[in-house]
């Protein structure tokens, strides 16, 4: 038994050696790594959900609007289509190899098209719809359009811009194509 006072050499377990402090500091760094990833991961996470719940609403946002062209057309009111659009001169509508700027000159082609007279305007449908954030305040939609009037059906494709208003989404662009005629029948 050593006397007192005298100095006996360190066992294993009683002093940690500098190698185990050094693998101890690394365990923590790791640890505290691995916190960080989790804590970054969780926040990529919630983000992105609410990322995709913005986008969920503003999917129904646009097609709300798109819903509500539909219901005015089909019940022959004009100007409730025409609430779908921009109210602006910036709004363009292509069709028929024909620019259309302005909201009161895209109007005024709707009426002269389809508002001759009573039951003109036949049945609106719109299919295949495909809804795509540009950004925050922008939206892409295609989608096929089928037009049943009294003497024919008439069918075509459509890209429209929308753009998101303090007062909700609008249409600032309407690009509508007819298939050639050798397609008709599809």
């Amino acid at each position: 038994m050593p006397e007192s006072g005298t100095n006996t050499p360190a066992t294993p377990t009683s002093r940690p050696t500098r190698l185990t402090r050094i693998a101890f500091i690394l365990n923590l760094l790791l640890l505290i790594g691995l916190a960080l990833a989790i804590g970054v991961m969780l926040s990529e996470i919630l983000r992105f959900r609410k990322q995709a719940s913005e986008q969920l609403a503003d999917v129904s946002a646009v097609r709300a609007v798109l819903d509500a062209q539909v219901a005015a057309w089909n019940r022959e009111d004009i100007d409730g289509f025409m609430e779908g659009y921009w109210q602006d001169e910036g709004l363009t509508f292509i069709s028929g190899g024909n620019i259309t700027q302005g909201f009161a000159p895209t109007r005024e082609r709707f009426v002269k098209r389809y508002k001759l007279g009573k039951a003109t305007m036949g049945k609106l449908s719109f299919n295949e719809i495909m809804i795509e954030s540009l950004s925050a305040t922008a939206a892409l939609v295609r989608g096929r359009y089928e037009l049943v009037l009294p003497e024919k059906t008439d069918w075509g494709r459509f890209s429209l811009i929308l753009r998101q208003f303090s007062d909700g989404w609008i249409i600032a662009h309407d690009h509508t194509s007819v298939p050639l005629p050798d397609e008709q029948k599809k």
